[in-house]
């Protein structure tokens, strides 16, 4: 239970920050500011509290389940996704997003025509879409299950 609520929560978080990315021009500065301020709460509140929750979870169920980590091949799966998903988020997503708070606050107005802020906001939003493609997987192993070893069932034979 405890781990489909923290990955909806890391799942919504990513959804809602893909939202205001698209939900908003690069016209004005107090609206762009506004929203990467909110992209920032987001992303410390919402997604981070989600993914370490999932993280944790999954360490707990690796550990003393019987699921393991490396016993289905769809939960390895999964886990070399999160790892690649989590690494995106911290290492392109969130760089990206401080990198541009940085300029806004540095350049203000002025902020919305450097290219590295531009070049930035797109491949950051790019980045966000290849987590939800990479989350939208996640969930479809963990709903399908596939690679499970199927049970064989054997027919009883008849003398007569």
């Amino acid at each position: 239970m405890f781990h489909i609520i923290l990955a909806a929560l890391f799942f919504g978080g990513i959804m809602s920050s893909l939202a205001l990315h698209f939900g908003f021009k690069l016209a004005t500065y107090n609206e762009t500011f506004e929203i990467y301020k909110g992209l920032v709460v987001v992303s410390d509140y919402i997604i981070r509290i989600g993914a370490v929750g999932t993280l944790l979870i999954g360490v707990i169920y690796g550990f003393l389940t019987n699921w393991g980590f490396f016993k289905h091949t769809w939960i390895t799966v999964k886990w070399i996704l999160f790892i690649i998903q989590t690494l995106i988020g911290i290492f392109i997503v969130d760089h990206l997003m401080m990198a541009n708070m940085a300029i806004l606050e540095k350049e203000q107005s002025i902020a919305l025509n450097n290219p590295v802020f531009i070049s930035n906001h797109l491949l950051r939003q790019q980045a966000v879409i290849l987590q939800v493609v990479i989350t939208v997987f996640i969930i479809c192993l963990s709903v399908l299950k596939p690679w499970k070893k199927k049970k064989t069932f054997k027919a009883k034979r008849s003398c007569n």
